[in-house]
């Protein structure tokens, strides 16, 4: 019980600090919109407002995008996609996700809400997916939908993003390696061996100095806060663990995690891409690898197992309602252009 009250005042005291730091980022651009405002006949107002609101701009929270790799998908074309993530997110209890997105070098999957409006998106990486049989594809969807954070959580990681942006524009800071190496080589034509210090080096040299001396309270404030944000880990994993157990059992959530974590199953489907296989082919090689995410008892082919040789729990037939071999054949039909093009690459998947 002590623990308890003990892990919720440190979360509390990790919130209160957090949005203190969301407050001064607030301040910067107030404070450069009131400058200005106040000030509006005056040039020099003016250029410190906007340089008061840049600086808030630049601290601000991100508020997460899509990665650049990532190629969404249309619903039209890919209806059976969207109808087992929407079907899993129902089970699970997360927001449906408005778009469904592949990428081709990732091996996890993730789900996020992105932008300003908040859109639920999830992120599929093709070379897990094309390994897994369908009821393994539910678990790995079961556990993108089950690390969404929470609010609090969601202000906490802002607030050590606006730091570590603190801190890299503070102590971060160092001179240009192309002017410093244009310097030496200029030195070196001219014959010298070294050459007066110039105007830009001593005000770089000052502006270290300023910032190491800035930055002191902002490394603290960093340290501080992720000390108070550790508490809440183990609270964090106890509640991700149970969005998961909705829908899978503890053993499966851990072999779902085991498997991420090892990639056992790349080896045999980079070796088959550099064969020229089929997507098919690769497919199959991946599901009956010795160590990788086989799911038969008798290592016959996903396609003639039969529910007597799989061990499947009684959430992993709730699994199979979600996505049965019929449907996750037909997820693979609509994904087979985008396989087509990302097993030209996977020998880059590390």
């Amino acid at each position: 019980m002590k623990r308890s009250v003990k892990r919720s005042a440190t979360w509390l005291a990790a919130l209160v600090l957090a949005l203190v730091v969301h407050t001064l980022t607030l301040a910067f651009v107030v404070l450069g919109g009131w400058t200005i405002v106040v000030n509006a006949q005056l040039a020099p107002a003016w250029a410190l407002g906007a340089l008061l609101i840049a600086i808030g701009w630049m601290l601000r929270p991100r508020l997460g995008r899509l990665p650049a790799d990532a190629e969404v998908l249309d619903p039209s074309s890919a209806r059976q996609v969207y109808g087992m993530a929407e079907r899993v997110a129902d089970r699970i209890g997360v927001k449906r996700p408005q778009k469904v997105a592949v990428r081709d070098l990732v091996l996890g999957t993730t789900y996020a809400r992105t932008g300003l409006l908040r859109v639920p998106v999830l992120v599929i990486g093709l070379p897990s997916w094309l390994a897994m049989s369908p009821r393994q594809r539910v678990a790995l969807l079961v556990r993108a939908y089950a690390e969404l954070p929470t609010g609090g959580e969601l202000i906490v990681d802002g607030a050590l993003s606006t730091l570590g942006e603190w801190r890299e524009a503070l102590i971060g800071a160092a001179p240009l390696r192309a002017r410093e190496a244009a310097h030496t080589q200029m030195a070196s034509s001219l014959g010298v061996l070294d050459t007066s210090s110039t105007g830009y080096e001593a005000v770089s040299f000052l502006g270290r100095i300023v910032g190491r001396v800035l930055g002191g309270p902002v490394l603290l404030t960093e340290y501080c806060l992720k000390r108070l944000a550790r508490s809440d880990d183990a609270r964090r994993q106890e509640r991700r663990q149970a969005r998961a157990m909705r829908v899978l059992t503890a053993e499966e959530l851990a072999e779902i995690d085991g498997l991420l974590a090892g990639g056992r199953y790349v080896a045999p489907m980079q070796a088959a891409a550099l064969r020229g296989e089929s997507v098919a082919s690769i497919r199959q090689t991946a599901l009956l690898a010795p160590d990788g995410v086989r799911t038969a008892a008798s290592g016959s082919p996903l396609s003639t197992l039969k529910p007597s040789d799989l061990k499947l729990s009684g959430s992993a037939l709730s699994g199979s309602e979600l996505l049965g071999s019929a449907e996750s054949d037909r997820i693979d039909d609509e994904l087979l252009r985008h396989y087509t093009r990302a097993i030209r690459s996977f020998g880059l998947v590390i």
